[in-house]
């Protein structure tokens, strides 16, 4: 689900900002060439998944809001070599000088979605569900994010202030997870969600007993990991 464009628009201006810089050395160079009106087409070069357009149509926008954008697959849709992905028009001059840092979003984008795709398809017929992590290029997480939803993920926590996950270091530092557990839900806001870490059985009965509400079986063998959905399952279905 795409972000208001007032949360984007900043981020995106910077991103024209560092490309451009002190001007378009190369189009500023051809003259008078460049106010003529031009068109270009998007192809694919290979079959995906597309991401990021609407998001590239805004960065031609902002650079010169005469530019007509015309998107011609969805968001998400299969794609195959050869398929126009979009239709731009306007000045030559605003063409040239956009069309890198919205090919990059866009390629970038639909390269997530693309592979989250392939491994939500894998699991598509089992009573799971992908989810995504906090393991971002930094600037980039919010479209990184969206590119994965696309591509059938779901979104975790977007950051360290929407959600608590108590990690192996966390569990560390308290001296145990029902420690942990109890000095976080002392002073985290309602009705912010407990996340803890296990890596084996013993832990998981731990979080249990300390009524975490998501358990996450970290690195475990499958036979492991099956007993312990069995053991929460068991304990409480709405963990």
């Amino acid at each position: 689900m795409l972000p208001n464009w007032i949360v984007l628009d900043d981020v995106l201006k910077q991103w024209l900002q560092e490309d451009i810089g002190r001007g378009d050395q190369t189009t500023l160079g051809l003259g008078s060439v460049v106010i003529r009106q031009g068109k270009a087409y998007w192809v694919a070069k290979e079959e995906g998944i597309a991401a990021g357009l609407p998001i590239a149509e805004r960065v031609f926008y902002l650079l010169d809001d005469s530019v007509t954008f015309r998107v011609q697959v969805e968001e998400g849709a299969r794609i195959s070599y050869g398929t126009e992905l979009a239709e731009i028009e306007g000045e030559l001059g605003s063409l040239l000088t956009c069309e890198r840092v919205a090919l990059n979003l866009a390629m970038r984008l639909s390269g997530i979605a693309t592979a989250t795709r392939r491994f939500a398809d894998e699991i598509a017929d089992l009573p799971t569900q992908l989810v995504d992590t906090r393991k971002t290029t930094p600037g980039l997480r919010i479209l990184e994010k969206y590119a994965a939803y696309v591509g059938g993920a779901k979104n975790h926590r977007m950051g360290l202030d929407d959600g608590v996950m108590i990690k192996d270091n966390h569990i560390a530092a308290a001296g145990g997870i029902g420690a942990a557990v109890g000095k976080v839900r002392d002073r985290i806001p309602y009705p912010i969600s407990v996340e803890v870490e296990t890596e084996n059985l013993d832990q998981v009965k731990e979080a249990i007993e300390h009524h975490a509400d998501i358990i996450m079986l970290d690195n475990m063998p499958v036979a492991a990991m099956g007993e312990a959905v069995a053991m929460i399952r068991e304990a409480n279905t709405h963990i």
